[in-house]
């Protein structure tokens, strides 16, 4: 099953409802803060050198 990025990591709106440049400029610095897959608000945990964000439903994502 592959799955498709539908919403934005960072204010949780459908990709296709305007412009999400300025979201895509935070995202660089910043963890998302919703699942790109359903738009659940993620559990995010930042330390100094990384980031974890867990979705209930699609499992976890961490900086590189």
């Amino acid at each position: 099953m592959i799955l498709v990025d539908s919403y934005c990591g960072h204010c949780g709106l459908a990709l296709d409802e305007g412009s999400h440049d300025a979201c895509r400029e935070r995202l660089r610095m910043e963890p998302p803060r919703y699942c790109v897959h359903c738009a659940r608000r993620m559990v995010v945990q930042v330390s100094p050198t990384s980031w974890t964000a867990r979705c209930v439903e699609h499992g976890e994502l961490a900086s590189a």
